[in-house]
């Protein structure tokens, strides 16, 4: 499958009073064609930040793109003006922000605030605009569009001004959908209404998804593949089924023995110990090496690189070494891998798919 995004060793930096916060470390995936990439892991772990350099949407200053590309279309997005930048936002790379009522001017109606990508991007009239928004307010599934194109997100709900906001970021047919936290703000019935949807949609427009989010839970329905963020690095990447029944870093371990689940009340949750570390000052090996019970000498004092699981899988951890011991998760997080997650995870739920 083509690749439509390419990210090489990405850095992203805030100058503040208190010195250089290194947000994003040496940052590198791809996006394919069609596919919904989510990156996990805890709040501050370089998630938001990395997809807002996508879009070249860190305030400079005190943000920078410190190192890397940013390939799309055969141009480097992290060399491009913001005259340059601004034609591509909306029109091929459009973003779900988490809070949909901070995302809409209280000032406009809804309409409005639709066409106006389409108005500037398309150069169309703005009858054919409002006829289009209309067509996109049915596609999100807001009732009576007709009448409620021309009211004020005041007057909506969070879920359909949820709805709303997915409607402008679709508006110009974007190749690639960045949906930061989409979900985070509402509840869990209008959440998984959301997700049903932007898979729905994701079917019939053909674009790629860059999904942000700390709940696994939210993954393992709409991810193909996952990328897991610790201290500003990609430390696990692969398939959905890869990080669900084959994890290979302690982190994605505690992530997972983190997770709640309602098939096993009496099972305890797994928490993770400490706290992520300072990112004015970096450790100097494994970031995760002091909450890491698993931690070796060599975690203290380098970097692993990123080992191969396989073609899809890999992961930055020194137990991978064919030297490192023998280490299995713990067995709360491998009672999820073989049985809590099981309904939820991509390949078993097209399985069932297939049976119906």
């Amino acid at each position: 499958m083509e690749n439509i995004l390419e990210v090489k060793n990405l850095h992203v930096s805030f100058d503040t009073y208190g010195g250089e916060v290194q947000a994003v470390r040496g940052v590198t995936f791809d996006l394919k064609k069609g596919e919904t990439l989510a990156i996990v892991g805890e709040s501050g772990s370089g998630k938001s930040v990395t997809t807002r350099a996508l879009a070249k949407l860190i305030p400079s200053p005190p943000g920078r793109i410190k190192e890397g590309e940013i390939l799309f279309e055969g141009k480097n997005l992290a060399q491009l003006s913001e005259r340059e930048m601004q034609k591509i936002r909306g029109k091929d790379i459009s973003t779900i922000f988490q809070d949909p009522m901070t995302s809409l001017n209280p000032t406009m109606k809804i309409g409005s605030q639709v066409m106006e990508g389409l108005l500037k991007h398309h150069k169309i009239s703005k009858k054919e605009a409002r006829k289009r928004t209309l067509e996109l307010l049915d596609l999100v599934g807001l009732p009576d569009a007709e009448k409620r194109i021309d009211q004020y997100p005041h007057q909506f709900s969070g879920g359909q001004r949820q709805r709303v906001v997915i409607a402008i970021a679709l508006a110009c047919g974007p190749k690639i959908l960045i949906a930061d936290e989409p979900t985070t703000a509402l509840d869990v019935t209008i959440q998984a209404q959301i997700l049903e949807l932007m898979k729905d949609i994701q079917k019939k427009v053909d674009s790629s998804i860059i999904f942000i989010t700390h709940d696994l839970g939210v993954v393992a329905n709409v991810a193909d593949r996952v990328a897991v963020m610790y201290a500003g690095k990609i430390v696990e990447i692969g398939t959905a089924d890869e990080i669900f029944y084959n994890p290979k870093h302690p982190y994605t371990w505690g992530l997972l023995g983190s997770m709640p689940t309602l098939d096993n009340e009496e099972e305890s949750l797994v928490a993770i110990p400490g706290s992520p570390p300072d990112m004015l000052n970096p450790p100097t090996g494994d970031a995760f090496a002091a909450r890491n019970e698993y931690a070796m000498e060599i975690d203290f004092v380098e970097q692993p690189p990123m080992f191969k699981v396989s073609d899809t899988h890999y992961a930055a951890t020194w137990l991978l070494h064919e030297h490192a011991p023998k280490v299995e998760p713990p067995l709360a997080v491998q009672s999820r891998m073989k049985d809590n997650l099981h309904a939820n995870v991509p390949g078993e739920r097209k399985k069932e798919g297939d049976r119906s």
